[in-house]
């Protein structure tokens, strides 16, 4: 018999039971931004609950695979139960959002990308491919690194200091002579992109390769992007074009997914 049947009967949950289920989402959600695992005491810090809290909390979550320990003194991440639960929302996410990157993809007709940021790498989950020869193509399913790409900057710019701490590497690779690889530097980008919130790759991780990108949280609190990578040769002397379009699509989506959470 679960926790939630009484004689075989549904009961409602209890106020303190709508507690717990919040209680693990915080330490979900944080798990989300450290893919290499916390220790108990550290999710204890990050969602402000005592260490026994947590630790109950972690054990039930265990016991279903939903996260798993990563060392012999206590460290956890996100666990693979919940990859079953994110292809389900990922493909809810790609119908509900289809129709604005269609309208995107009309009215800039470039190819238009829509990344999520899963355990610590962008991961690409629905695209519509120009018409052109010369186009960008990246593709569903495939990763790009965060520090060097639109969409990947953009979702760095939603991000806390800490949680930024943790999921970039102490020395960020060049893929390109563009390539930020200067944390500091970085950081001032970031900065400006979350004043004026958009973000561009100008040849940072291909060379002949630009791009625009905007952030936002999906229903579940998972950070997506959509962006619009463009050759090069059709990109400068087109931001402006670029960025107004992205940027009204991002409303569009964000207001429509607050209508959904109504």
């Amino acid at each position: 018999m679960s926790q939630g049947q009484v004689n075989g009967k549904e009961r409602p949950f209890t106020d303190g039971g709508v507690q717990v289920i919040a209680r693990a989402i915080a330490i979900l959600r944080t798990l989300r931004n450290y893919p290499e695992g916390l220790s108990l005491s550290q999710l204890a810090k990050e969602v402000g609950l005592a260490r026994s809290t947590v630790h109950r909390i972690i054990s039930s979550l265990e016991a279903e695979q939903f996260v798993v320990a990563v060392s012999a003194s206590g460290g956890y991440r996100l666990g693979p139960a919940l990859a079953v639960l994110g292809a389900a929302v990922n493909h809810n996410v790609r119908d509900q959002l289809r129709p604005f990157l269609q309208q995107l993809f009309l009215e800039v007709n470039e190819t238009i990308d829509l990344a999520i940021l899963d355990r610590g790498q962008l991961v690409f989950v629905d695209q519509i491919s120009a018409p052109h020869r010369l186009r960008a193509v990246s593709g569903i399913g495939i990763t790009f690194p965060l520090h060097c790409t639109a969409n990947g900057k953009a979702m760095l710019a939603q991000l806390t200091e800490d949680q930024l701490r943790h999921l970039l590497p102490s020395s960020l690779p060049a893929f390109t002579p563009n390539t930020i690889t200067n944390q500091q530097q970085l950081e001032q980008e970031l900065a400006q992109i979350r004043a004026e919130g958009i973000a561009f790759d100008r040849e940072e991780h291909t060379l002949g390769i630009c791009a625009v990108g905007v952030a936002f949280a999906d229903p579940m609190g998972t950070l997506a992007a959509i962006s619009i990578p463009v050759p090069s040769i059709r990109f400068y002397g087109n931001e402006k074009r670029l960025v107004t379009a992205i940027q009204q699509s991002c409303n569009q989506i964000q207001q429509h997914l607050a209508a959904m959470q109504v």
